[in-house]
């Protein structure tokens, strides 16, 4: 069974959709035009999506490809695994194959996908499957998926296929439920941007029923995976996810098309519900009962919260319970959200189409309304305006809780007033300290207006006088909002009534008409008042985000050209100040994962303040745990410090310490998503620093070992024919005739030797050159181990002088395959450092023969599971502590001070030798004490021997 999920580019979805016009909006017509543009010139990716192995991936897609090359198609297949099956080979019949290519990797030659050949072949499709696959080392690209953007790039099509284990996102799920964690992964962008994505399902009990036929794979590979991976358990729920994220696919893919049509109407293909939540006591109980809906239907939720002009000015009790319970939604697994408007209703429907939401919840209104509440309920009833504003959305009341408050106080206090879970709730404080001089310059104004207008009466009508007083209303609602506004209009009438219609001074009219002149100067003062409020609260909102963007901006151009750690933290301190208005202190791990303050090149202020209250413990575990922790959070609330981990792609990097200025500015989510936003810039940054010390150091390195190869290379090949000439002619000497004086024996045997051990030494110069240039090939050959043994000891016969080895080779020993000469190297290497480090007078010398006095030194060499193991011993000082891996680099050596000879590169170059065959060495001090050197070389699958009688007998 299958399931198709078509893809097309286009802009991300923006909150405010649609327009109430239907009319798109520019910009995301012409990111969408650029869009088209590139998806022209690229190929089109279609992915076979699977739960597991043997679902029918690679047939499904093989048959869709038979019947692209029915329609005249150019089909090639790049790479298809069978993996035994008869049926999905067959398929392979008729279509034209790409040869692989062979990469040699440790004398190995692999079959990877050859990405020249087929740019070069350039078809209309290719098919690649597995495309989680990782390539060998000596590719282009280290991961398959890699090579398929490079053949969409080229405006080539490809189908692939791809299991469920093997998105990133997923992987650590699969591990939890299978037990086996897969190593090949790859990004989740890359199926998300898939053209099409087509689900390849099979049943459980019917993908057990194929893998018992051997239709998976083989009967003894199919026993094995019955038995691990291939439990019926383990299948269900992998289908599960499978389908799963095909369906979060399919809901991403019908809003791109609801964008690009323009389409205002809610479409019935998600179950994702919307909570409104208000200053009501309800609140909480709306978002816990949206909550338990949510898990019943098993669906995503949101809550939001509109803030209008007339809510701005609650008190800040209730705007601490209105941020409390968006903290409390997003406890609950909501994804929450502030908006601002003018009109709740406009505010919550365009919300909710624009996300494709199909329920909205919301608190139900009291029945307890009296005469003083009338016109505020009829003013907000949220619910039947919401109902009128969206006909195609469903909208569920949830009803009061059943336990009440019982308090006399808070019966009073709820008495006589309208609640529903959006309602306005009156500010308990009209002249605030900070609004009272607003109602000052309302009186102010209106004075100096009619001042201003007392002598022009006799030259302009009474109407223009009137349009004076409105000015004045404006310039009051623009400059101290609503309150100034309202009273400066109703300051208007009557200065206006007193002083210019007659009767003037008096508040009698002799007019009736004049009446519906001061209702329209109020009824016109108050909607400029409420208009202008509400421009002015709108102009602010957008300051607000305005100077948020702004802020984040410049917080990422500036942490693009930080280059070190302290200007990261100088950076993020400096816009986490003027951003947030809070105290920051930034912590980095050192190489033990220890946090500890980072070091800062501006003098950080108030620092005393700052760590007062700063717990180390805290930081530490938020870094561990990679999880918030401190003020706002459910971790340690009640520590002053806000502690977020940065985590960065490849690992946490640290820990940002906030100490905020007030404990509600930490509760308000955009302020937290914003906040949480710099912690991701900086985290990225610092990990970029990272990886640029990283690279430095590496090629600091690079270029310190080819300066030193080059020296050793160019001082070994300059030495080499020199030191030949003073061997030869030291050896002339030494058997010169007649013989030389005995004195002049000695310096001539003396400088012989010496002469041999430079020679030696320039030999293992030159040979580690060679080996680290990669100019060393293998002569890779199937002989016994126990030949080389034997030249390897006598090949050292001279520097073993004076030792005693004791060889245990098992007699039974298989062929092996390796390169003899370098093996006899290792091997004297090894003797000689074990000579070397050997004391002639050991502890063990009362145990040899009477009359010898050597030092033991052992050679075994035994059979170790698929493995040839060969350990060398000695009875000498053994290997200092902590030098078990350090004593195999170059240059290193066991003494640092010591007048034993040699330049530390003999080990080197035996680990060189011992890694080239694919096998390992290492050391350790023995348990007699001494040092032992172990190395291993594959057995491998020794070629058969011709029975006696299939040897050809030579003919008589």
């Amino acid at each position: 069974m299958t399931y198709i999920a078509d893809k097309t580019l286009h802009p991300p979805m923006s909150s405010n959709y649609p327009n109430k016009d239907q009319r798109p909006d520019p910009d995301a017509l012409l990111a969408r035009m650029q869009a088209e543009q590139i998806a022209i010139a690229r190929g089109k990716l279609r992915i076979y999506f699977g739960a597991s192995a043997g679902v029918g991936k690679t047939y499904a897609m093989l048959r869709a490809a038979h019947a692209l090359v029915a329609e005249g198609r150019e089909v090639l297949a790049g790479v298809i695994e069978t993996h035994g099956r008869v049926d999905t080979a067959a398929l392979l019949a008729g279509l034209e194959i790409l040869p692989l290519k062979q990469i040699s990797y440790r004398d190995k030659q692999l079959p990877e996908f050859d990405i020249d050949a087929a740019l070069e072949r350039h078809p209309s499709l290719i098919l690649m499957d597995e495309l989680a696959h990782s390539n060998a080392p000596g590719s282009r690209h280290p991961k398959r998926w890699q090579d398929v953007e490079e053949l969409l790039s080229a405006g080539i099509d490809v189908f692939t296929t791809l299991n469920v284990q093997h998105l990133e996102s997923l992987n650590d799920v699969v591990g939890g439920i299978t037990g086996i964690r897969v190593a090949e992964t790859l990004p989740d962008t890359v199926f998300d941007h898939a053209d099409e994505v087509v689900q390849v399902d099979v049943p459980a009990d019917e993908l057990l029923a194929r893998l018992r036929l051997g239709k998976v794979y083989k009967q003894a590979q199919a026993e094995r995976a019955s038995q691990n991976f291939f439990r019926k358990g383990n299948l269900i729920a992998l289908r599960e996810l499978a389908l799963r994220r095909t369906a979060d696919r399919l809901q991403g893919d019908v809003q791109a098309y609801r964008i690009e049509k323009s389409i205002g109407t809610v479409w019935q293909t998600d179950s994702e519900l919307l909570a409104c939540v208000g200053p009501s006591p309800d609140a909480e109980h709306v978002i816990r009962s949206t909550a338990r809906l949510a898990r019943q239907l098993n669906s995503e939720w949101r809550a939001v919260y509109v803030e209008t002009p007339s809510l701005q000015r609650l008190s800040s009790a209730k705007r601490e319970a209105i941020l409390e319970n968006l903290k409390l939604a997003q406890n609950l697994g909501a994804t929450t959200a502030v908006l601002s408007g003018g009109d709740v209703a406009t505010v919550i429907t365009d919300f909710a189409r624009g996300h494709n939401i199909s329920k909205i919840l919301i608190g139900r209104t009291h029945k307890n309304i009296t005469w003083r509440t009338l016109f505020s309920f009829l003013k907000i009833n949220y619910a039947a305006r919401i109902a009128a504003h969206a006909e195609d959305i469903d909208l569920i009341e949830i009803g009061h809780p059943v336990i009440r408050a019982s308090s006399k106080q808070e019966k009073a206090d709820n008495s006589g007033k309208h609640t529903i879970d959006l309602s306005v709730t009156k500010p308990t404080k009209i002249f605030s300290r900070s609004s009272s001089w607003g109602y000052v310059w309302a009186v102010g104004v209106c004075a100096l207006v009619t001042l201003l207008a007392t002598p022009i009466t006799p030259y302009f009508d009474l109407a223009n006088i009137v349009m004076l007083y409105l000015l004045a209303e404006v310039l009051i609602a623009i400059r101290f909002g609503r309150g100034p506004a309202i009273l400066v209009a109703l300051l208007s009438i009557a200065s206006f009534d007193f002083f210019f219609v007659p009767p003037r001074y008096s508040f009698a009219v002799s007019d009736f008409q004049y009446l519906l002149t001061f209702g329209v100067m109020l009824a016109v003062g108050l909607t400029i008042t409420h208009l202008t409020t509400g421009l002015r609260y709108q102009a602010r909102v957008a300051s607000y985000r305005e100077s948020r963007s702004r802020a984040l901006f410049e917080f990422s151009r500036e942490l693009s050209g930080a280059l070190q750690t302290e200007q990261v933290f100088d950076i993020s301190r400096k816009f986490l100040q003027r951003s947030f208005n809070a105290q920051t202190l930034l912590l980095v791990p050192d190489l033990n994962d220890r946090l500890h303050l980072a070091e800062s090149r501006d003098e950080v202020p108030d620092a005393q303040d700052i760590h007062a209250s700063f717990d180390m413990g805290i930081a530490q575990w938020a870094f561990d745990n990679a999880k918030n922790a401190g003020i706002g959070t459910d971790t340690l609330p009640a520590s002053p410090y806000l502690y977020l981990p940065l985590v960065a792609p490849m690992r946490t990097r640290g820990v940002l310490a906030i100490l905020p200025h007030s404990r509600r500015w930490i509760l308000i989510p955009e302020q937290q998503q914003q906040l949480y936003t710099f912690a991701a810039l900086a985290a990225i940054a610092l990990e970029r620093v990272h990886y640029v010390e990283v690279a430095q150091d590496a090629l600091v390195r690079m270029e310190s070992e080819r300066l030193r190869n080059s020296l050793l290379s160019a001082l070994s090949h300059d030495l080499r024919t020199p030191l030949t000439a003073l061997v030869g002619l030291s050896e002339s000497l030494v058997i010169s005739k007649p013989p030389l004086a005995q004195n002049a024996q000695t310096l001539a045997t003396a400088l012989h030797d010496e002469a041999l051990r430079m020679s030696a030494l320039v030999t293992n110069l030159l040979d580690m050159a060679r080996i680290q240039s990669g100019e060393v090939k293998l002569n890779l050959q199937w002989q016994p181990f126990e030949e080389v043994v034997g030249s390897a000891l006598r090949a050292s016969s001279s520097l073993l002088h004076g030792h005693i080895v004791e060889t245990h080779v098992a007699h039974d020993l298989p062929l092996v395959r390796f390169d003899a000469t370098l093996i006899e190297r290792v091997l004297c290497n090894l003797l000689e450092n074990a000579a070397k480090y050997a004391p002639i007078q050991a502890a063990i010398t009362s145990a040899l023969p009477a009359g010898r006095s050597a030092a033991l030194i052992g050679l075994s060499a035994v059979v170790m599971g698929r493995f040839l193991a060969v350990t060398v011993s000695d009875h000498g000082p053994g290997i200092p502590a902590g030098m078990g891996d350090a004593i195999f680099e170059k240059f290193t050596r066991g003494e640092r001070e010591s007048a034993k000879p040699g330049v530390g590169l003999g080990l080197a170059i035996c680990r060189a030798i011992v890694e080239a065959h694919d096998g390992t060495i290492s050391a350790k001090n023995g348990s007699d004490g001494g040092a032992e050197f172990t190395f291993t070389i594959p057995l491998g699958t020794p070629p058969s021997m011709p029975e006696p009688e299939d040897i050809e007998r030579p003919i008589a």
